[in-house]
């Protein structure tokens, strides 16, 4: 079976989004639309209906593919003219380039120079940061309050700013096509971040949040955003998604329940032999197997239950009937875990409660004891 070759999240913008983007504006530029968003839409449905037609077919440019063809020479001269990126040229990464970028300095005390930090370590966009890059971001974030009711971001705003959680809960909701009422999705908490994928892909929000308790949150702009976090933020999105993709529990998950729970999952390493979770102990972790195996023993590490490998799962007995671990674990070989605490494993993944649920069974016979 032929496996399918990794292609850089570079070589994907190059090869297959840049081509798109090129021709899009090319038109746009020529048509000039009052509504841009809904020309842009109906022209990208248009080309894909018309794309199989056309690889059917060989023959010279027409006048108005010409046309198009100049007009994107003309925009990659004015591009390579330009210090600043165009919104086009944010997409590809071909500027604001780290040599040319100043970011902004907010002064902060100590204090909430520490608390910052604590906050955006949690979150995995920020953890990939080496230490020059973590002191830019902590210098550039800006303390933001808002009260009950307001409005942090609106869905279909353009988008400037992420925020980070110090204090305080908001609830986000979302506007479906077809439906009059907005749905709410969740509640966000102290220590997670919103607003990023506005920022990572260059898109309108695509959710309101509202602030339901009074609100510190830490604010880092687009610039700084794209400059230092955007890049490595992709990459590590990337990452934890392909790892989420070989975990069977997680199969039914959908990509925006994916992306949440990239947000609150978490890696630790162990070595042959630690024990990661002992029996009769109070635990507050579910484990997700990225790498290694581990087993797991009854009774005072005498009688083994299980054996876990890679895409297995383990700790969530103690979630499911709220009791001290049944079990002592221990890493077989070397292992690679992420883990997730049980209140945000409630709260992002609900519905996998009852798959939990059916999944007891292969610990039925030990749990009769």
């Amino acid at each position: 079976m032929s496996q399918k070759k990794k292609v850089t999240i570079q070589e994907y913008i190059a090869n297959k989004v840049k081509p798109v983007f090129d021709q899009l504006i090319a038109r746009i530029v020529i048509e000039k639309p009052d509504d841009v968003y809904g020309w842009s839409i109906n022209w990208l449905q248009n080309q894909k209906s018309g794309a199989q037609v056309q690889q059917l077919e060989n023959h010279d440019l027409s006048e108005e593919e010409e046309e198009e063809e100049e007009v994107i020479l003309e925009l990659k001269q004015q591009q390579k003219q330009q210090t600043r990126a165009a919104v086009s040229a944010e997409v590809y990464g071909d500027y604001n380039k780290k040599e040319d970028f100043k970011p902004r300095f907010i002064q902060k005390s100590e204090g909430q120079i520490e608390r910052i930090k604590k906050r955006i370590l949690n979150s995995f966009m920020f953890q990939a940061l080496d230490e020059k890059d973590l002191n830019i971001v902590l210098g550039a974030m800006d303390e933001k309050k808002f009260q009950v009711g307001d409005e942090v971001i609106k869905q279909g705003d353009d988008g400037n700013e992420l925020y980070v959680i110090d204090e305080g809960r908001l609830e986000c909701y979302k506007k479906f096509t077809g439906f009059e009422e907005e749905k709410l999705l969740k509640t966000y908490i102290p220590g997670e971040s919103f607003g990023e994928l506005a920022l990572l892909y260059n898109a309108p929000r695509a959710a309101t949040i509202k602030a339901i308790e009074e609100v510190t949150t830490f604010a880092l702009d687009r610039e700084t955003f794209n400059n230092i976090v955007k890049f490595s933020a992709i990459k590590k999105r990337e990452q934890m998604e392909e790892i989420l993709n070989k975990i069977d529990l997680l199969q039914s998950m959908d990509n925006y329940e994916r992306v949440q729970l990239c947000d609150v999952l978490k890696e630790e390493k162990h070595h042959a032999g630690e024990a990661i979770i002992n029996e009769g102990e109070i635990g507050d972790r579910i484990y997700l197997i990225i790498e290694g195996e581990l087993e797991a023993y009854w009774k005072g590490q005498t009688e083994k239950v299980y054996d876990y490998k890679s895409g297995d799962y383990f700790g969530e007995l103690a979630l499911l009937k709220n009791t001290p671990r049944q079990a002592t674990v221990i890493a077989k070989t070397d292992v690679v875990l992420l883990y997730c605490d049980f209140n945000s494993f409630k709260r992002l993944m609900g519905p996998l409660e009852e798959v939990l649920k059916r999944n007891t069974e292969r610990y039925e016979k030990y749990l009769q004891q």
